[in-house]
Order: structure tokens, then sequence, then C-alpha cells
């Protein structure tokens, strides 16, 4: 009996929203008795509202209840008749979107159905129709929010460590070279892993390929910005007498299992060739020991193919490669939206992701392979969401590429981010309202429009000089800097979980709350 009124009380409080929302009950009891929810009644008016969404268009199929019935048993009769492959994986494709929060996978997914001319709000990406979903934790042991270096030895090695740290394990303090060379307190990682059971390996990523995220499959520093011997120097580095330090570039090169990978595809030339050499972007060296990194790598895979741009890319026969080396930018690959028109020789995540999958899937034994969309994260830093949010698109068509080109009966290929970002999306715009524009129903209460996209923390708050907020309409455009609440010189990271996403064998050990990035 009590069941039954608790769900009685629950119908009528639905049958009274739903009386009250229509019109047929008095509004202003609502805003009263829900004074959080008051902008949703007497912001522009009642009449004016309702009238405002009536003329919003709805596609005809969503108006019918019938439809979202059907959806629903559509979605539980597939979930039902799934199966688990409980299979062991052959091959296993880690793709992370760094700084890719849950805010940015919904925006991403609204942008790109509104490029193709829906309102977005329905559309799907690639990883979405993933069977297996999940939330991450991202803090690190002495961070509420993490970074991107002590996130990926998690995720790469796990083992949670402290921020900025790289293959090593929370005995290591900032800056320290001697803790960090200790072997007590290095770690392995699935790289490792991988190459010990006989699987080729390969390291993917449009940041430079020294860069944090794909650092930790290899390298333990006690800093991640040491990339190559002079940044060790500029750091005021703590090395013992006598010591070695050797920075992340030269690990990955002359080190384990850096030197044992198959694929290494990204940007960051410069890192890689000493201060007197002019790289294939016109940009001089940043090393200062004079060693020529490339050199050492084509000497010791004297079959392996270095490459620069996509057309020599394009031209590799990855039947006859086992080795491959691209290099692309002198320091992190250019944005897709600007590449495509200043760079046309740079490759896409989508071509080195195939690129990869091609020259490792000879191995019979199976392969590793870490791809990631780094500069997710630079447009959040630089508060630029057009830039964050097309990137996002680009890893999409990547994890897309990845699905066709390998069998879901052998190859887990796994979704996730390292860490969130303070955007939000905010208000209450309509269904269809640009993502990328203004919210074209709301005002601030100083009647001035606001942007549908904003970030907690950043450079631009886009005020007069008497602390009014602008109007953005002649701001918009695909180079804007997004206002932000807190000035700093650029966006941060935020601390809230982020979603993972899996498909393939044993990928519902995937399917949870709450765990550990260690444990991704």
């Amino acid at each position: 009996m009590i069941a039954v009124r608790k769900y009685f009380y629950k119908f009528l409080f639905f049958v009274t929203l739903t009386l009250m929302i229509f019109g047929v009950l008095d509004v202003d009891c609502v805003a009263i008795g829900d004074p959080y929810h008051k902008e949703l009644f007497d912001a522009i008016g009642q009449k004016e509202r309702i009238a405002f969404y009536e003329n919003r268009l709805t596609p005809e199929k969503e108006r019918s209840t019938e439809f979202w019935l059907e959806e629903a048993q559509r979605y539980v009769k597939e979930r039902v008749t799934g199966s688990f492959n409980s299979q062991k994986a052959k091959n296993i494709i880690l793709f992370l979107g760094d700084g890719m929060s849950i805010a940015t996978i919904t925006a991403a997914r609204i942008l790109k159905g509104q490029r193709q001319g829906c309102s977005g709000e329905e559309s799907i990406l690639t990883f979405d129709k993933f069977p297996f979903t999940g939330l991450v934790k991202t803090y690190c042991t002495n961070g509420q929010t993490p970074d991107s270096a002590c996130t990926a030895t998690a995720y790469l090695c796990g083992v949670k460590t402290n921020v900025m740290m790289l293959g090593v394990n929370a005995n290591v303090q900032n800056n320290n070279c001697s803790d960090s060379m200790n072997k007590e307190h290095q770690i392995d990682s699935i790289v490792q892993w991988a190459q010990k059971a006989g699987k080729s390996t390969g390291l993917v990523t449009t940041t430079t390929i020294t860069h944090a995220s794909p650092s930790a499959g290899y390298a333990h520093v006690a800093n991640r910005l040491w990339e190559c011997d002079n940044d060790i120097n500029t750091t005021g580095a703590i090395v013992g007498p006598g010591e070695e330090c050797k920075d992340i570039a030269e690990q990955l090169i002359t080190s384990e299992p850096g030197k044992n990978l198959n694929v290494i595809l990204g940007g960051g030339m410069g890192k890689f060739l000493p201060k007197h050499k002019v790289d294939a972007f016109g940009a001089k060296g940043e090393r200062r020991d004079g060693l020529d990194l490339i050199d050492h790598w084509q000497s010791n895979n004297p079959q392996g193919i270095f490459v620069r741009n996509l057309e020599e890319l394009e031209k590799v026969d990855f039947n006859q490669t086992k080795h491959l080396l691209g290099l692309f930018h002198s320091s992190h690959l250019e944005y897709y939206s600007k590449a495509k028109l200043e760079r046309p020789k740079q490759p896409r995540l989508k071509d080195m992701t195939k690129a990869a999958i091609k020259t490792l899937e000879k191995n019979s034994e199976g392969y590793f392979l870490f791809i990631e969309g780094g500069r997710i994260d630079h447009g959040h830093h630089e508060t630029k969401a057009a830039y964050a949010l097309d990137e996002t698109l680009e890893f999409d068509e990547a994890i897309q590429t990845a699905l066709d080109l390998t069998d879901h009966r052998e190859t887990l290929i796994v979704v996730t981010s390292d860490h969130s970002h303070t955007m939000t999306i905010s208000g209450y715009p309509s269904r269809g309202n640009p993502i990328l524009g203004l919210n074209e129903r709301d005002l601030d209460s100083d009647g001035v429009p606001y942007s549908v996209l904003n970030y907690a923390i950043g450079p631009q708050q886009y005020m007069d000089s008497d602390g009014k907020r602008l109007d953005l309409t002649n701001f918009i455009s695909d180079n804007m800097i997004f206002p932000s609440y807190i000035k700093a010189l650029m966006g941060t990271h935020a601390g809230e979980d982020v979603a993972i996403f899996a498909r393939g064998p044993q990928a519902d050990l995937f399917s949870d709350i709450g765990l550990d990035n260690r444990s991704a």
C-alpha cells in the first residue's frame, strides 16, 4: 500500500507539473514554490516564452509518443540481445581526447549535427554508439584537479602519481632528476607490457610526440616539460654529482620501451634536432647537446621509414614497413581548421590512425596503439571553443577510421579523456540554437545577449570600463576567445569525472561508475 501511495504521488506531481507548463494551472505558484527555476517562467513572461518555443522547429516525428517509446524499446532490445565478448583481445587501441570533458562531447555532438543542417542535439558521435560506458575519476596523488602527466601515468602505467610526473611513482618530487632516475621509483607502462608479450606498439598524437600524454608510455621524468635537454637546463633540475638526466626525446629514441616502438607519429621535430640544424619546417632545432635523434633512429632502424608530411605518409608501403617515424611539425600540429587552409600537407589524425593500424596489423600476435586528440585541450586553454570542438570532431573521425579497419571480435577500442575543462553550456538556449553562437532566447539581467558556451576561467571577460558586459553579437567568429568569469592568462583544467567508452573483447569491464583512470 505504501508503494502504491508513493507512485500515486509521483504521478500526481507530474500531472500537476504538466498542467502548469501548459497554462491550465496558475504558473505563479510554481515561480514562488521553485525560486531556483523562476527564470523559466517569468524572465520574458509566460505567454512570450510559450510563443517562443511554439515558433521553434520541432521535427514532426518527435511530436509522436510512439517515436520515443519505440526508440526506447529498440535500445533495450539491443542491450538485451547483445553478448559479452569474454575473449582475450588480440589488439588494443586507446583513444584519448585530451581535455575532452562531458560538456565538450555534448557541444561537439551538437556542432556535428548543425554542420549537417540539423538542429544538432539529436546527432550521434562515433563513440556514442559504443556499447559500454562509465565515469572515470581523474585526481592525482597530490592534486584534486590533474594535469596530463599524472593522468597519463595513471592510464598508461596503472599507477597514480604527482602532478607533472611521467612514468614514476609519487615518491618523486618535481624537478628532482635524482628521484626520477632511481629505478625503484620508475614504473612500467602498457607499451612495455605489450612489447614483452610479442605485440607491436605505436603512439600517435596531434601534439609533440614528447608531450605529456604519449610520454608516459616510454619516459621516466620528474617534470613533463623536459621534452629535450635544453628544457632540463631551463627548469632548474636537481641532478646529483655524476648523474645523467635524460630528457623525454632521448629516452624515446635510445631507451626501452621507446626505441622498440614500431610507430611514432606526431609533432615536435625541434626536440630531436641540435640547434645548429634547421628542421623540415624552417625552424631551428632545440637541442644543445649536439644529438640528432632522427639520425639515431634511422641508424637503429635501417629499414624504417621517416616521413614529414601527408604526401610522404601516403607513399609508404605499409606491407613492407615495420618501423615508421613521422614528425609533421616543429612543435604541435596545427589545428585542423587552420591546417586545411595554411598547411594542406599536414596529415589529419585519421590519416595517422590509418597509417599506424596498417603498419601494426601485420603482427600475428597483435598490437597496442595509443592515439591522442591532443589539441582539444589546447583549444580549451585558449578558450577558443570553436577549435576545441572542431578538434573533437577530428578525433571522432579518427575513431571511425579505426572501426573501419579493425574487427570488433578481436580488437578492444577504448575512448576516454584525461581531465575536464571549465567550459559549460549555459542558460536555456532553444533546440537548434547555434552552439558556437549567442543564446537566441535569453539576455542577462542588464538586457545584454550572451554566448551559449562560457568558461569559468580565461583571458577575456568582455567588460566595458564600467564593468558592464559587452554585447557579443559582433565578436562571434571561428577564432573567438569565448568569455570567462575569472580572469587568467588562459583557461584551466577542471576536476570532475570524465566519460569512458569501450567496444570489443572484455569491453564490459569498462562499464562502471567511479573508475579511477589507473584502472582504465
